[in-house]
This record gives C-alpha cells, structure tokens and sequence, in this order.
C-alpha cells in the first residue's frame, strides 16, 4: 500500500500567499495589467510582475500582523532591493522588452490596511 506525504503548509506561506492575491487584484482594480506571478532564480523571486501603462511594473508585497517590529514598507532593506534588482535583471535577459522599468511595493498591515508605494526604489 503507498502512502503519500501531505505536507501543511506552514501559517506564514499562506498569509503570504494571501496578501500576494490582495495585492494582486488591488493592482488590477487600479488599472495594472497582471504579467507574471512569483518568478524566481538563484538571486531571488519577484512576487508580482505588471504593466502599467508603458511601464513594467515589479511589485514586491509585504504583509505585517502588527508594526511592533516595523512596518511592511519598513520591512525592504537594502539588500532586499538588491536582490529584487538583481532578481529582476534575470527576468529581464529572458525577455524582449524596451519598457522602462519601475519598482513598487505593496505594504499590508495587519487591519488590512494597503499602502500603494510607487516607484519605490
């Protein structure tokens, strides 16, 4: 008899994976049209990928229960923008695009609370 393993999903994946859909139809409802979801490489992933007019919009969602450690926004360090910038050249050299490129990033606070971060880096 085979048994298969079901793993569960840990409780932080899944409200992640929450918050990446409310951003995502957030972002749709403001007019952005959907590109690509989750992309990753060895350098990183990209949690949205969007146009916006002319622009390729890469979105990076942050979801935070409370600010007692920071915020979401607060939550993108340097590094973090660097590996997303890095993440995104990959994405690029994969592609045939002469859009400009813009960063956002989608904060999510714990009362539901959305902050739209344009250009944010």
């Amino acid at each position: 008899m085979l048994f298969t393993k079901l793993k569960a999903k840990a409780a932080h994946l899944i409200r992640g994976e929450n918050a990446e859909e409310q951003a995502h139809n957030f972002l749709i409802n403001k007019g952005l049209k959907p590109v690509s979801r989750n992309f990753r490489c060895k350098q990183g992933e990209l949690d949205l990928i969007m146009t916006d007019k002319q622009s390729l919009v890469i979105v990076e969602v942050r979801f935070r229960k409370t600010d007692k450690y920071g915020s979401a926004a607060e939550s993108i360090t340097r590094a973090k923008q660097s590996r997303i910038i890095a993440a995104t050249h990959i994405y690029l050299a994969s592609q045939k695009t002469d859009r400009p490129i813009r960063f956002d990033v989608i904060a999510i606070s714990g009362n539901g609370n959305i902050d739209w971060i344009q250009n944010a880096f």
